[in-house]
């Protein structure tokens, strides 16, 4: 009997040592990769950039007038067909800009 209450001792101890390892390195994951001040650096550009531009549908390169407004419509517009290879450059082959 006593065999048995020694066994189930240490294995009640090697149990919550190793829990108790991984619980403290979850814990460690937990941080946030990104700051919340880089979020807010975002928005605020998403937010001036779209007081310059507007979604309205157009969609190919011979119907924008600058490369920001290029850039504008492909990262926040749907349906555009000017990033061919989806590199996220729209109108490479444009020789206006």
């Amino acid at each position: 009997m006593k065999r048995i209450l020694l066994l189930a001792l240490i294995g009640y101890g090697v149990w919550h040592y190793y829990g108790k390892e991984e619980y403290e390195s979850y814990e460690d994951a937990q941080e946030p990769i990104i700051d919340s001040q880089a979020i807010d650096k975002a928005k605020e550009a998403a937010a001036i950039m779209s007081n310059y531009f507007r979604c309205d549908g157009r969609q190919y390169c011979s119907q924008m007038t600058s490369r920001a407004e290029a850039e504008f419509f492909v990262k926040y517009c749907p349906n555009t067909k000017m990033d061919g290879d989806h590199d996220g450059e729209p109108c490479e082959n444009d020789s206006r800009w």
